[in-house]
């Protein structure tokens, strides 16, 4: 146990170093989510997705516009979850200018949720992309996101718990052409989060935090209000 604590002090310092590293680097961005989780009754099957609106700024100014939804399935006597979905994205370009670009994206992921000690929640994502993005080349992506909640007034995340919520998501892309003697790096992005949950009651949670994105090129950080939605 006592193993397991420093490895996660030394989790959430390397996470705060590198929010501090790139929070004055260019101007703060928002993201504003809806998350939903549905299990249809006396079924393994179910739906889930998101909703995201993101702006390169606090509002106004597009960033992306991204719809995703997928059907899950829960194999028994396995504590995981695995999903077939799709997502449309529309990507636009930061400043004045109006242009965007369309992408569609089918994806597979699993979930493998997991528990460390008596308060540490974990759950392991893994997703695999293949991407269809507007004037460019068939592409696919790997992406592996850690999360992990914390709570703070309660052992569990019941009804009126406060908790921190952390994650940390890297993602690899599958091929470096792109089409037109254009190229990118095997390294697509990194995702770091800090934040802080409310459960209002059972199925519904609030997040607002802190996500810096990196790229080999950039760092931005991004105010992110999400809303947690299991019906």
């Amino acid at each position: 146990m006592q193993k397991n604590l420093k490895l996660l002090v030394l989790f959430l310092l390397g996470l705060s170093m590198n929010l501090s590293a790139q929070i004055e680097s260019g101007q703060t961005g928002a993201w504003y989510m809806y998350f939903y989780d549905h299990d249809f009754k006396d079924s393994r099957f179910g739906i889930q997705g998101d909703f995201q609106y993101r702006n390169w700024d606090l509002i106004g100014d597009l960033e992306q516009l991204l719809l995703r939804s997928g059907v899950t399935f829960r194999p028994k006597g396995v504590d995981a979850k695995f999903t077939l979905g799709y997502a449309h994205i529309t990507t636009g370009v930061f400043g004045d200018n109006d242009d965007t670009s369309v992408e569609s994206r089918i994806y597979q992921e699993a979930l493998i949720p997991n528990k460390l000690g008596n308060r540490v929640y974990l759950t392991h994502r893994f997703r695999y992309e293949q991407r269809f993005v507007e004037d460019q080349d068939f592409r696919t992506r790997y992406r592996y996101n850690l999360f992990m909640n914390v709570p703070f007034n309660k052992s569990q995340l019941i009804k009126g718990t406060i908790y921190a919520a952390l994650y940390n998501e890297i993602f690899i892309n599958g091929q470096q052409d792109i089409g037109d003697g254009r190229t990118v790096s095997i390294f697509d992005r990194n995702r770091t989060y800090l934040g802080f949950g409310y459960v209002l009651k059972k199925g519904m949670k609030f997040q607002l935090g802190w996500m810096n994105q990196k790229t080999d090129a950039v760092g931005k950080g991004q105010i992110q209000i999400s809303f947690h939605h299991k019906f």
